[in-house]
């Protein structure tokens, strides 16, 4: 068990971003549960580690450790899969009352889900190395050096798999904007 100052640093330092070693992990696996299996493994790992971290910015540091985390995890329990789920923030939006979505009508809200569905397909379709790079700076907000840190890759391997990611995913939406253009 750790002594009282380290679990008082782990909650003030680490806790806070627990949100994002979750975002990060449940698009590594693609699953929600593993995602939390992976998480809880990782927060036991960073508590363990405390001492490790240098200064009081943990993001960079606990994302780093539930990427390893994943990687042993997937390595372990399964090979990658091609799965879709259902993201909560779609199933919230699905299920909140009528303005509190921000979009008004009914048809408005279908197509901010349709839309966020084809979003995340198209990352969740993207090769691990792009879809990370792209989901750390694009919903999880880090810098360019924060990723590179995590990634253990230099700063313009982060630079060039963005945007190779960015252009996957405009390519992708084009080409449905082309297929839904068809079926009119």
């Amino acid at each position: 068990m750790s002594d009282p100052e380290t679990l008082r640093r782990f909650e003030q330092v680490v806790l806070p971003h627990l949100d994002a070693a979750y975002n990060l992990a449940r698009w590594l696996t693609r699953n929600p549960q593993d995602a939390d299996d992976v998480v809880q493994e990782a927060m036991l790992r960073a508590l363990k580690y405390l001492t490790g971290l240098r200064g009081e910015n943990a993001r960079p540091w606990l994302l780093t450790i539930v990427r390893q985390t994943c990687y042993t995890w997937l390595r372990n329990n399964r090979p990658p899969a091609e799965v879709y789920i259902l993201d909560q923030d779609d199933f919230d939006l699905a299920t909140s009352p009528p303005g509190e979505d921000g979009g008004g009508d009914p048809e408005t809200l279908v197509a901010r889900i349709e839309d966020r569905t084809l979003v995340n397909r198209l990352i969740a379709a993207l090769p691990v190395p792009l879809r990370e790079v792209i989901v750390l700076r694009e919903l999880e907000e880090l810098a360019y050096r924060e990723i590179a840190d995590i990634l253990a890759v230099p700063i313009g391997t982060v630079m060039s798999r963005l945007s190779r990611a960015r252009a996957r995913l405009r390519a992708g939406l084009f080409r449905h904007l082309g297929e839904s253009d068809r079926g009119l």
